[in-house]
């Protein structure tokens, strides 16, 4: 057989459906915290589409879910606690600056 009449085929790959994170039965709502902050990074971030496997629809609908929970207050809009303590505490050691005129 001639090289330029045999067609290409891709080799078969077996692929494992994950489940979707979001059940059927789970609401997406700003007062269920233990759904929220499954999408959430450490830093405070919404976490993308494409790390959570969320549809389009999903990730609106979770995105304006954790906004209005940081608005009310349920979460906060940044989680850098430890960030703000290695800055006071370094602060504290050198003591207030001072300009030299």
């Amino acid at each position: 057989m001639d090289k330029s009449k045999q067609s290409f085929h891709k080799p078969k790959r077996s692929f494992r459906r994950r489940l979707p994170p979001i059940g059927s039965g789970d609401r997406i709502d700003y007062r269920n915290m233990s759904l929220i902050s499954r999408f959430i990074s450490e830093q405070g971030k919404i976490l993308s589409r494409r790390v959570n496997r969320l549809t389009l629809k999903q990730q609106r609908l979770i995105t304006i879910a954790i906004k209005q929970a940081r608005i009310l207050s349920l979460l906060p809009f940044l989680n850098n606690e430890r960030q703000f303590e290695r800055t006071e505490s370094i602060s504290r050691a050198t003591g207030p600056r001072t300009r030299n005129k």
